[in-house]
Parts: structure tokens; C-alpha cells; sequence
């Protein structure tokens, strides 16, 4: 067990919010202080001009938005923190799932002046689906913020999910002078420091100290001590129990922007968190200290690295020890192998890694053997993790090259960026790929599989929008004739990468008619990976 005290330092986590309510920006500020970076570059960038570390591609820096999750580890405190950033736009939401697979607790951050939006709701389910620990950072306070109060109420009504302050804001936008810790009931007071690219200066004293009014003003005291005792009698008790089952969300407030906050929120968050926890497979739940290496394929990326083109799979080690260079089981591909380039990123700056352990996310190069879901574990074991959902796409295009002659990169980088879990290809039943037709679950995922195929590849596309709006697998393909299915005049049989038969409609109502005609016909919403 000498990888065990390794593994209690681990720490993985997603950071989910909206899009634009500052997740990205807090990604930033957590790696300055961990000293993974010296200098953060903000998103929208008027004071500085840079692009966030872990937007690394170019259509997330001309955009200022995530389409990606990145992935990053730096060590505070004596622990080892993985940080994976999601995209908050709900057309990438399927990708954030995926991520959320490979974390222990997500951080939801949410605009002070904003509240719950629509995207963070979404989000949100996904993560009681998973059953892990929510932490809620409310951001922006250096701008004006709604009522402390409202905003906690908003949360426990629409979201359903109990809410502890461990912090209290005094003041937002220009007014916003610090934060009041409930635990040890002192007061910090934040000096903006160097346009938020470097760590904040701050002032602690306790309430009950003299020289309070002077550090944050009469009339800000005053206010404080109002809400507190509002609040004495009307919040939620801690219990760090309620938190790790998903049912209390501590609350912290700040400015990601700023810094004013954040360094707070992180030491509190990690002492609250737990340790990597065991998962769920076909053999019953591992452990995250056994002693055999195990991981699952939660993410492929292909093109991180223009010059070399290549291929990343993202891995969550979920029990035992990595060592490079050693021989491991792929279970899906049921053969040994070797995995090579063992890498731990910064969003697209990467190390090589000698060693990984339980809680961890490592990169290794694909030369197109992973799927998303896939098992690798130690040689002498064959359990499965349980799959990773397919989403089904709402929205269908029908594909093809501009230039004949580029017809071997179109394939190509079709099929990749399908593997990638991107988008979802298909063509028509029994016939090759001549017709290509892409679903996605959100527009803008045409959007970024159009720029990509262009800057990526070379490629330059037409799309023509398709009706279809639902989509089924066939889930008895072998005790069906798919060809002799009885269908309507607006659904059409396809099929997906990995062959699988499916049926696409335009309408919903068409979906019970076929099953009305075709009696044996079983339809599935989800294939799991």
C-alpha cells in the first residue's frame, strides 16, 4: 500500500456554470495559486492580451468560449489537484457529461448579478445523476450583485439542493470590500492587485474588533451584522456528511476576476472534499487503493498539437498505480498493450508522466484503437466500468467535400472527429460512405465541426439541414429483417460507426407507428459506449 498516501492527496473535480458566468476565469485563478501559472490571462482580455490557458483552441480564443474540456493538475497545500473544465454552452453538454463521469465533485459557479440559468439547471441534473458532491462558488461580485438572500433562495427552490454559506459578501460591485468566514468569524478585506493577474492582498481581523469600521466601513458593518443574524435563523446547518451525498451545496462568494475570493474557496473546498472514491463495474464496485491499475476512456481529442496531428486519449485512473512503459489489458480491443506518450496536460501544453495514480487523468497517444468508455486495466483482470451513455442527436445534416480530390482528409477527419464523441456520423443502411449525415445535439456543433474540417484538415464542407429530429437504436437487430421494416414516409434505417442499425423520424408520433406496424421492433433511446 506505499500508493496510498498518494492517493489521499488526489483531488479531481469538473467546474460546470453557464456559459459566461466566469468558470473558465476560475479555472485561471485556482492554477495562479497553485503556482501551475504566474500570470492568468482573462477571457475577455481588455487589460491584457491574452486568452485563457485552458481555451486552447483557435475557434475558443477568437470566440472567448469553451467547446472543449480541458484538463489540469497543479498541487496546493500538499494535495494534487485535477481540474477539468467544461464547455458551459448547453450545445456541448454532452461532452461535459462525459467529463463529470471522470470527477469525484464539480464546483457550480454562478453570476451574482444572473443567479440559476437555464444551462447551469441542466448541468446540474447530470451531476445528481452522479451523485457527487456540488460546491457552489458565486462569482462577479465586483459587479453589482442581486440580494445575498434571493440568491440562495433560488438555488434551493429551482435546483432542489440545500445551500450552507461557509462565507458572506459585504458589499458587491464597487462596493465590495470582502468576505465574513461563519467558522472562524473574521473579516477579509481584498486590495485589487495588478488587474486580477496576480495573487490578491488582503486584511483579516475579527468582527468584534475595533478598528472593523475603519477596514470596511460603518455602514458596511452595520448591514453585516443585520444579514448575520438573519441568517442565524434562517440557513441550513453544516454537515459534511449531506455534502458528500450530494444533498447540501456549501456556498462561497468572490470575483473570479478580481482574485477576491478565491484562494478562500479553494483551502475550504479541499478540506471538504473527499478522496478519489471507488467505481462501479461488472465485477461490483473497485476500490481507488486496490492494488491493480485501472482506468477508463472518458475523452478522445484528436489535433491538439498541429504539428504532429496525433491523437489523445484521456484517461481517469480510477484504482492502483500507472507506470509507464508497463504492460497493461485493453478489454474492449481484449489485448495487451503498451501506453505510449503518457502525458498530463495544461490544457494543450503536456509533460510526460512516469507515474500516475487513483484519482488522476492522463493523456496517451491513440493511434485509433480507444473509444470513448473503454477499460484498460491491469493484465490478469477483464472487468468492464460501466459504459458512458451515447446522448441522442436533436438536430441532422447531410455532408459532403467542396473538392473531390480531398476526399480521403474528408473521411478522415469525419470519422476522428465522430470518435472524439464531437458529433455523431452515420450513413445510409447498406450502402458505403457516399451520403454522410451528421447529427449533433446542439447547432454549434455543426458550427465547430465546419471550422475544424477546414483549419484542421483542409477541408472545406457543404451542409444541408436534414428534418429529422429523433433518432432510435434498433435494439433486437438480430431477431428483426431491417430490411422488410414496415417504416413511415418521414423516417429513413441508418447506421451508426460502430454499424449499429438505427431508425431516424421527423416526427415523434412516427416513432409509435413503426412500433405499431412492426410488432417485434424494439427501439432504444440510449447505446452506451
Amino acid at each position: 500500500m506505499q500508493f496510498q498516501n498518494e492517493i489521499n492527496k488526489r483531488r479531481t473535480f469538473a467546474i460546470i456554470s453557464h456559459p459566461d458566468a466566469g468558470k473558465t476565469t476560475l479555472t485561471e485563478k485556482l492554477l495562479l495559486y497553485g503556482g501551475a501559472i504566474n500570470l492568468a490571462g482573462s477571457v475577455k482580455a481588455r487589460k491584457t492580451a491574452r486568452h485563457a490557458v485552458s481555451d486552447w483552441m483557435e475557434i475558443e480564443k477568437e470566440r472567448g468560449i469553451s467547446v472543449t474540456s480541458s484538463v489540469m493538475q497543479f498541487r496546493y497545500d500538499g494535495f494534487c489537484i485535477n481540474i477539468l473544465d467544461t464547455p458551459g454552452h448547453q450545445d456541448f453538454s454532452e461532452d461535459t457529461y462525459r467529463t463529470l463521469m471522470a470527477a469525484d465533485s464539480a464546483v457550480m459557479v454562478i453570476d451574482g448579478s444572473k443567479g440559476v440559468e437555464a444551462q447551469t439547471i441542466k448541468l446540474f441534473k447530470v451531476c445528481v445523476m452522479r451523485h457527487i458532491p456540488i460546491f457552489t462558488f458565486i462569482n462577479k461580485l465586483d459587479r453589482d450583485a442581486r440580494d445575498t438572500f434571493e440568491l440562495l433562495d433560488e438555488i434551493e427552490s429551482v435546483l432542489g439542493i440545500h445551500t450552507c454559506p461557509i462565507n458572506w459578501p459585504i458589499g458587491s460591485g464597487k462596493n465590495f470590500k470582502g468576505v465574513y468566514d461563519r467558522n472562524t468569524k473574521e473579516i477579509t478585506r481584498f486590495f485589487a492587485a495588478n488587474a486580477g493577474q496576480t495573487e490578491v492582498e488582503e486584511a483579516t481581523l475579527a468582527i468584534d474588533d475595533p478598528g472593523i469600521d475603519d477596514l470596511i466601513g460603518r455602514e458596511n458593518h452595520r448591514i453585516l451584522c443585520d444579514e448575520l443574524e438573519l441568517l442565524g435563523g434562517a440557513g441550513d446547518e453544516f454537515d459534511l456528511e449531506a455534502v458528500h451525498k450530494g444533498e447540501l451545496t456549501p456556498v462561497f462568494f468572490g470575483s473570479a476576476l478580481t482574485n477576491f475570493g478565491v484562494e478562500t474557496f479553494l483551502s475550504h473546498f479541499l478540506k471538504m472534499t473527499e478522496t478519489p472514491l471507488p467505481r462501479m463495474s461488472d465485477e461490483g464496485l473497485i476500490e481507488p487503493t486496490d492494488d491493480d491499475f485501472s482506468a477508463f476512456v472518458f475523452k478522445i481529442q484528436a489535433n491538439m498539437n498541429k504539428a504532429h496531428r496525433d491523437r489523445i486519449a484521456f484517461m481517469r485512473i480510477c484504482s492502483g498505480k500507472f507506470t509507464a512503459g508497463e504492460e497493461v489489458y485493453h478489454v474492449q480491443g481484449d489485448k495487451k498493450l503498451r501506453l505510449s506518450q503518457p502525458q498530463q496536460m495544461m490544457a494543450n501544453d503536456r509533460k510526460i508522466v512516469e507515474e500516475a495514480y487513483a484519482g488522476d487523468i492522463i493523456g496517451v497517444f491513440d493511434p485509433g484503437i480507444f473509444s470513448i468508455g473503454d477499460t484498460i486495466c491491469a493484465c490478469g483482470r477483464k472487468f468492464r466500468y460501466e459504459g458512458i451513455p451515447t446522448f441522442a442527436p436533436e438536430h441532422f445534416a447531410k455532408i459532403r467535400q467542396v473538392d473531390t480530390m480531398k476526399r480521403k482528409q474528408f473521411l478522415k477527419g469525419v470519422n476522428q472527429i465522430a470518435q472524439e464523441g464531437a458529433i455523431q456520423i452515420f450513413k445510409e443502411f447498406n450502402t458505403g460512405m457516399e451520403e454522410i449525415i451528421v447529427g449533433v445535439v446542439g447547432t454549434l456543433q455543426f458550427d465547430v465541426l465546419k471550422y475544424r474540417l477546414d483549419s484542421e484538415y483542409g477541408v472545406e464542407i457543404r451542409m444541408d439541414q436534414l428534418p429529422y429530429e429523433y433518432i432510435r437504436w434498433i435494439a433486437n437487430p438480430t431477431e428483426v429483417d431491417i430490411d422488410r421494416l414496415n417504416l413511415t414516409s418521414d423516417s429513413k434505417r441508418v447506421v451508426d460507426l460502430k454499424d449499429r442499425p438505427l431508425i431516424i423520424f421527423t416526427h415523434e408520433w412516427s416513432i409509435r407507428t413503426v412500433l405499431e406496424r412492426n410488432k417485434d421492433l424494439k427501439l432504444a433511446e440510449f447505446a452506451r459506449n
